[in-house]
């Protein structure tokens, strides 16, 4: 029995093994992994075990990408940034806008051939390589890689082992330890391993990696770090990195550091045999490789893949303009951004998990600064953490500070003097000069980038009022900057901040206050005592100071939300798109003078929803709940009083995004009691906001009715329409008029008028390719609708099939009142048919007919029908709108058949709308020469007036553009 468990085991190890995983592309700031044990046989190879361990953990991927699904998975095709060799005295050279042209002179290389012979290297003695780059570049990328491909054996194969460290790892040890403790520690399998005993020269087939060594102090002085040759002796982790690189410890062993640019100097040049600069993606094909992987990564239809081409092809034509995008996707750490922003704007559909973009820059700035910090440690014998704070923290009272105040002033970019004044700051100590240092080194070209614009026929030295431009980056970060500025609190006043100081102070002392309030009370005079009868109430002065501060946040995202001279804008998530991908075009007409920033008060909301605050928790940066409470509260207030006013459809567009992004159905669900219409018309809708719509829809009770969603001209589809579905359920007035749909979307209407939660009474699909097959399928409800009173298929491609059929439905349909089924295919027997059902029918009261092939034998036939004879007994007449006459008299309705006419006549057949109006031209003519009544002449000539004028404007295609309007 044993020897079969064997057997499996070590078959389920090959299979394990022979699942070969490539390494997905994606920024990281350092990677961590945990203590391995082993739990095989001790026959088995241990290099063998290790490389089993490290490339299941290093296929690992984090929360970030696993929340894409299969989109975003370790199957994506890798990218290789660009890697250029320094020279020791050029290896400080920073990236700048020349990097391109420098590439060319120097070739990119690979990390494999770094650890290539050199001139200059020593027998038996390994290199020790030091490949350093800007935050968001791909180090950790590289390094992952690297690991992953030396266990499929595919690189770097001279080396026997590889042992990857996490200098943050390291960093965080109190206890002393010798190299091989260190290694034990994190591979169990390896503890006794003779290539690391020091004996010969065996370690010359071992690679250290050391990622992210800038998070350690590292000091190299003979006097503060002895020397040690023994694996076995117990040492500090940062002396024990200092012996390696030395070569005092290991010499034969070779070493891969990676750094940030601000520590570069922390290692002596002598102890360094090579300098490597990742630069990231310099050209815009290496950028589209890398778009092209992530976004092609679906099993989806081929239409589906198709889209996602498309998409990629206007990001390549937008980076190849050399725009903003272009200098921001530099960094791979961007085009990871761009990915997950495309994928979240076009590849959301019902199913897709809860998303929000909110979430998806959270999570890019998790990736890139969790666990990072921001200290020195030079020049000290304290441990660099105690001299530590967070970065991400520091970055909002910068940048953030930077972002807010860009905002405030409708500014996108900023000069040089101006970084310096808002980042630089009042710095004092020698300890804020270094942290400054750093930060402008690491971190300030991660968020800031020259702009292209001013970068442009820019002299090479620049005069005091001509001065480089400075923008963020991504347009959208600047908004998500400045929204965390304003919600951590750190745009408050002088007064506010004190308050705060002596709040807590006061709060945290609140016992002894208690007892040195009980003790003095018995010496001290009562003028004196109501000093701290003061004290005591001083925390209660302070809240409703705070209180104050976040109704004022709240009352900020309102007006930022309706700004009146931002209305004719396009909606948030179009902004988003068209920063990403350009303007293909016409430019779209602003009617602000300075750039809108819409997207600002939306992501406040955002960051307000638990999830990131839990993230922004783990970057330092802490957002309390009694805070979201008051800034909720305040902001229910201020939207229900914004809302009482009519609102652009862009604008509604944006508050159900900030509703979506805020994630509170209890605020969601208060302010849509006072919302009883929602006019989206003209709105591009896609995937994403339809399910945007749903969500927000969704939080309202089962009880919640809208009088009217308005959806026409919003380029809705079949699967929006499905995605749509729930929003429909608490709609009485539903318009989908001049859409994408057809006979698949009647399947989803039908099941729609069938459920019993449905209330819909009105259903306006003129102008969408229905057919009679769609049609008949929609028809299927009436029997057992209870709810529908006004039903329009004009324009819908509908023929007599269909309308017999609905002729037969509408026996069985009770309720309805009005039908339209003008401009279709219907001829003269159908339509009789169906009039003299409508006539039988107990409440439908008109029919509209008119643009229908029907002969003038046929609509004379109609009007008669339509008249109730004298032994009627019910008396009842249907209103028939078959032409601008009726019979021998003028239509009531015909001015609203030539206002549809008019306003639809850019969408619609001008050849047949000709037509029909000189069949409307005779209908007249005929009718002015029965009348013998002068009056009654008079009319028909002004009707027919009409009728001619609205022929000579199609004539001249001098009409308006289509409004999307139908009776």
């Amino acid at each position: 029995m044993s020897l079969l468990h064997r057997q499996l085991s070590q078959l389920l190890s090959v299979w394990r093994w022979k699942r070969r995983v490539d390494v997905s592309l994606y920024p990281a700031a350092g990677f961590h992994f945990r203590t391995f044990c082993s739990t095989t046989t001790s026959n088995t190879d241990p290099i063998e075990i290790h490389k089993k361990k490290l490339f299941l953990w290093f296929s690992h991927l984090p929360q970030e990408e696993k929340q894409f699904g299969g989109y975003f998975s370790p199957e994506t095709m890798h990218v290789d940034p660009l890697i250029l060799e320094r020279k020791p005295e050029d290896r400080a050279g920073l990236l700048n806008s020349s990097l391109q042209s420098e590439a060319t002179s120097n070739p990119s290389i690979t990390v494999e051939q770094l650890f290539d012979p050199t001139d200059t290297c020593y027998e038996n003695r390994g290199l020790n390589v030091l490949l350093y780059g800007a935050v968001g570049t791909g180090k950790s990328t590289v390094v992952r890689k690297l690991v992953l491909d030396w266990c499929s054996g595919s690189t770097l194969t001279h080396f026997k082992l590889m042992v990857p460290f996490s200098c943050e790892d390291l960093s965080q040890l109190s206890k002393v330890a010798s190299l091989r403790d260190l290694v034990g520690r994190k591979y169990f399998h390896l503890r006794k391993h003779p290539m690391l005993s020091g004996e010969g020269n065996q370690a010359k087939n071992v690679l250290f990696i050391f990622n992210g060594m800038e998070k350690m102090n590292l000091d190299f002085r003979i006097g503060s770090t002895e020397l040690c040759s023994d694996p076995n002796e117990a040492l500090p982790p940062g002396v024990v990195l200092v012996n390696l690189l030395r070569k005092y410890l290991l010499p034969e062993a070779s070493i891969l550091v990676t750094t940030r640019l601000s520590a570069l100097d922390r290692i002596p040049q002598k102890y360094v045999s090579r300098y490597a600069q990742i630069c990231g993606f310099s050209d815009p094909d290496r950028q589209r490789a890398y778009f092209s992987s992530r976004l092609l990564q679906q099993s989806g239809e081929l239409p589906h893949n198709q889209e996602v081409h498309a998409l990629i092809e206007l990001l390549y034509l937008n980076l190849q303009e050399k725009s903003q995008l272009a200098a921001a996707c530099f960094l791979p750490s961007y085009c990871w951004l761009t990915c997950a922003t495309l994928h979240f704007l076009h590849l959301t559909d019902a199913n897709s998990h809860i998303r929000t973009l909110t979430g998806i820059y959270t999570n890019f700035l998790r990736l890139n600064f969790g666990g990072e910090v921001l200290g020195t440690g030079i020049g000290t014998n304290v441990p660099i953490q105690e001299h530590q704070s967070s970065l991400m923290l520091y970055v909002v009272r910068t940048v953030g500070k930077v972002a807010f105040d860009g905002v405030i002033y409708k500014r996108t970019s900023f000069s040089e003097k101006e970084l310096e004044q808002w980042i630089g700051g009042k710095t004092k100590t020698d300890e804020e000069l270094r942290q400054l240092a750093m930060f402008r080194t690491d971190v300030l070209d991660f968020f800031l980038a020259r702009s292209v614009e001013s970068g442009q026929n820019l002299p090479e030295v620049a005069s005091e009022h001509d001065q480089r431009r400075y923008v963020f980056a991504v347009p959208a970060m600047q908004e998500y900057l400045a929204a965390l500025y304003v919600v951590l609190g750190e745009n408050k006043s002088a007064l506010e901040k004190f308050t705060n100081q002596v709040s807590e102070a006061i709060g945290q002392a609140s016992e002894d206050v208690s007892a040195l309030f009980n003790i003095l009370s018995k010496f001290i005079p009562l003028r004196i005592f109501a000093v701290f009868n003061l004290l005591k109430l001083f925390p209660k002065i302070y809240e409703k100071i705070s209180s104050y501060n976040k109704g004022s946040i709240a009352r900020t995202m309102a007006s930022e939300l309706f700004r009146t001279e931002d209305s004719y804008n396009e909606d948030v998530l179009d902004q988003v798109e068209q920063s990403l991908l350009g303007v293909h075009g016409p430019q779209p007409k602003q009617y602000s003078e300075g750039r809108p920033f819409e997207l600002y008060p939306i992501f406040m909301g955002g960051l307000l929803h638990y999830e990131n605050r839990v993230l922004l928790q783990q970057l330092g940066c802490s957002i309390q709940s009694s805070t979201v409470a008051q800034i909720t509260q305040a902001l229910r207030k201020y939207l229900v009083r914004e809302l009482s006013k009519p609102q652009p459809p862009d604008e509604l567009m944006d508050l159900l995004v900030l509703l979506y992004e805020f994630q509170n159905p209890r605020l969601t669900a208060e302010v849509l009691a006072s919302i009883r219409s929602i006019p989206l018309t003209s709105i591009r809708m896609t995937s994403l906001k339809c399910f945007i719509l749903s969500s927000v829809l969704s939080c309202a009770p089962a009880s919640y009715r809208l009088e009217k969603l308005d959806l026409s001209s919003c380029l809705l589809t079949n699967d929006m329409v499905q995605i749509l579905r729930p929003a429909f359920k608490h709609t009485r007035n539903l318009n989908l008029q001049f859409n994408s749909l057809g006979p698949e979307s009647c399947v989803i209407l039908r099941d729609l008028l069938l459920d019993p939660e449905s209330s819909i009474k009105s259903l306006l699909l003129c102008d969408n390719a229905l057919l009679d097959s769609g049609a008949c399928t929609l028809l299927e409800a009436l029997p057992q609708n209870e709810s529908l009173t006004h039903l329009s298929l004009m324009h819908t491609g509908i023929g007599d099939q269909a309308a017999l059929e609905l002729a037969e439905r509408l026996q069985k349909h009770g309720g309805l009142q009005e039908l339209n089924v003008a401009y279709n295919n219907i001829g003269d027997n159908a339509a009789l048919a169906l009039v003299d059902t409508c006539k039988e029918h107990p409440s439908i009261h008109t029919v509209h007919l008119y643009l229908n092939p029907l002969s003038d034998v046929g609509k004379q036939a109609l009007y008669v029908r339509g008249v109730p004879k004298g032994h009627s007994g019910s008396g009842r007449r249907v209103k028939v709108l078959a032409s601008v006459t009726e019979g021998t008299d003028i239509s009531e309705d015909w001015h609203p058949i030539l206002r549809v006419i008019r306003e639809n006549a850019s969408s619609w057949d001008r050849e047949h709308l000709k037509q029909q109006l000189q069949v409307f031209l005779r209908d007249l003519e005929w009718g002015r020469q029965q009348q013998r009544n002068i009056w009654k002449r008079l009319h028909f000539r002004r009707v027919e007036k009409g009728v001619r004028q609205t022929l000579e404007m199609l004539e001249k295609d001098s009409l308006p553009p289509s409004t999307g309007h139908s009776k």
